[in-house]
């Protein structure tokens, strides 16, 4: 077994499955992947079940029942690697939006110190490719708006690319996670922040997906943005 875990969540991924999967196998430093599928009706899970044949001890899945969302996704993919006994976890989405190659930089910041490492877009400039100029606005000013609200340092605070140490994941209540989509990936980096982990960016070049279709919706950025006001007060009334 590697010492970390790459979860990564799927709806209709059938055209980059295969291949992310590989590319993350192929790297120099030995990760397990383990897929959380939402019961995807393009065969997503079939291929992975396939796909273990060839990789039994490092490629895992968990099929959900329903499309339940990024969040619920996530939270059940990090009790799966907790039970199983990773040191690393490892969120990553599945089209290559996230380069698999970045994946030993982000473990190597958490062995060199951090509890998160994110793969950031906007540490040092803005690395995006391939996204309309409203998409690169609203995502960055996203993150303005996430360090106003909550006083967090961070420049990319919707990152969805990143490394938790698990003592990170075993400190925070997986439970009382609300969120699913741009709010859930900030509700994590806020929960990890109030309990005072060192959180570091690691710039990446993040590159917009060429097979298959978006999950973003104006819902996603609706609860972004109530979310983020909600965090902030539960936090000021000890609710958090």
């Amino acid at each position: 077994m590697a010492q970390g875990v790459v979860v990564i969540p799927t709806f209709n991924e059938i055209e980059n499955i295969e291949a992310i999967i590989k590319a993350v196998f192929a790297l120099q430093t030995p990760f397990d992947v383990l897929i959380v599928d939402d019961n995807s009706p393009d065969g997503t899970a079939v291929k992975v079940k396939e796909m273990q044949q060839e990789f039994p001890s490092q490629l895992h899945l968990k099929v959900r029942t329903k499309k339940s969302g990024l969040g619920t996704a996530y939270v059940a993919g990090f009790k799966w690697a907790l039970s199983h006994g990773y040191d690393y976890i490892f969120e990553m989405d599945a089209d290559f939006s996230h380069n698999p190659n970045d994946l030993e930089k982000l473990l190597a910041a958490c062995e060199n110190g951090a509890d998160v490492s994110i793969g950031s877009r906007y540490s040092n400039g803005v690395n995006v490719v391939n996204w309309p100029l409203s998409r690169v606005l609203l995502s960055y000013f996203a993150s303005v708006y996430v360090r106003m609200i909550t006083g967090m340092k961070i420049a990319d605070a919707t990152a969805g690319f990143k490394c938790y140490r698990r003592i990170v994941l075993e400190k925070i209540n997986l439970d009382r996670i609300k969120f699913v989509g741009y709010a859930f990936q900030i509700e994590m980096k806020y929960r990890a922040f109030v309990n005072n982990f060192k959180i570091v960016e690691v710039p990446i070049i993040f590159t917009d997906r060429t097979k298959g279709q978006s999950k973003m919706s104006g819902g996603i950025i609706r609860e972004a943005v109530v979310g983020v006001i909600m965090l902030r007060l539960r936090k000021i009334f000890n609710r958090l």
